[in-house]
C-alpha cells in the first residue's frame, strides 16, 4: 500500500494558495503553553521556540513580539512566504523554512519549547511518530512539547473513509470537511506517540458541542504537554 504523504498537498493547493486559513493571531492554548513553560532562568531572547506546521506564522508572530527566539517549519511554500513577509514588515526575526517535520533542519538540543498546533494530526500515525522523534531530538533535555491533535470523538471522524496509517480521508461531516487527510487520536494513540523519550506532564481532552444545528456537532481535541526526559533511552 502506498504510504500517505507527510504533508497533505491540500494545504498548499486548496487552502493557503487560495487565501484560506491566513490566521493573524495566536491560539490561546499556545499562548498559555508558552507562558506557563518557558525557562524563567533565561532571558527571553535566549529562549528558543520551534513550531512544526507553523502555517502563516501566527503563533510564532506572538512569541517573537514577546521577545522569544523563534523558528518554524511548514510544507507550504505559500504559508512560509506569507509568514516571512509579515515578520519582515513588522521588524521581527524568525527562522521560517519550508521543510518536512519528519526531518527537521535543526541541530540537536537547540530548542526549549516545541509547538504542534494541529499539524501532526494531518499526517498518518507512522509519520507523526517520526516527527515526534525529531522534536525530541531538537529539544534540549527537559524541554517541553505541546501536542494538539484532533480527538476520535470529533464529529468529522464519523463521516469519512478510512485510509492508510490511521488516517481519515474524504471527510464529509462536521467542521473539517475541507481539511484533507486527518488522523483522529484516542488516548492510546497519544501514549504510543509519546513513549520512550517523553514524560507526559498533562493531558486534557476538550469537547465543544454546537447545539444550533438540528444534529449537534462536536469539536473535540487533545491538549498534551510532555517533557523530554533528561536521561531518555535515545
Amino acid at each position: 500500500m502506498m504510504q500517505p504523504p507527510t504533508f497533505d498537498p491540500t494545504w498548499e493547493k486548496e487552502i493557503y494558495a487560495q487565501g484560506r486559513q491566513i490566521s493573524r493571531y495566536p491560539y490561546d492554548c499556545v499562548v498559555s503553553f508558552v507562558f506557563r513553560n518557558f525557562p524563567r532562568q533565561k532571558p527571553r531572547s535566549e529562549v528558543r521556540i520551534l513550531e512544526i506546521g507553523c502555517g502563516t506564522g501566527n503563533n510564532l508572530w506572538f512569541a517573537a513580539r514577546e521577545g522569544f527566539s523563534v523558528a518554524g517549519v511548514d510544507g507550504s511554500a505559500t504559508a512560509i512566504e506569507y509568514a516571512r513577509k509579515r515578520f519582515a514588515d513588522e521588524g521581527l526575526a524568525g527562522d521560517l523554512r519550508v521543510a518536512d517535520f519528519t526531518r527537521l533542519p535543526f541541530e540537536t538540543g537547540l530548542f526549549d519549547l516545541a509547538i504542534d498546533r494541529g499539524a501532526l494530526t494531518c499526517c498518518g500515525l507512522s509519520a507523526a511518530r517520526e516527527a515526534a522523534g525529531e522534536v525530541g531530538r531538537v529539544l534540549a533535555p527537559g524541554g517541553k512539547f505541546f501536542l494538539n491533535p484532533y480527538s476520535d470523538r470529533h464529529s468529522s471522524s464519523l463521516g469519512c473513509q478510512r485510509g492508510p496509517d490511521g488516517l481519515s480521508i474524504e471527510i464529509s461531516e462536521g467542521t473539517l470537511v475541507h481539511c484533507g487527510q486527518l488522523c483522529f487520536y484516542g488516548r492510546r494513540d497519544i501514549e504510543n506517540l509519546l513513549d520512550g523519550k517523553w514524560e507526559i506532564d498533562s493531558i486534557e481532552h476538550l469537547e465543544l458541542l454546537n447545539q444550533t444545528m438540528a444534529a449537534f456537532t462536536c469539536h473535540a481535541e487533545w491538549r498534551v504537554v510532555a517533557s523530554k526526559r533528561v536521561h531518555g533511552d535515545g
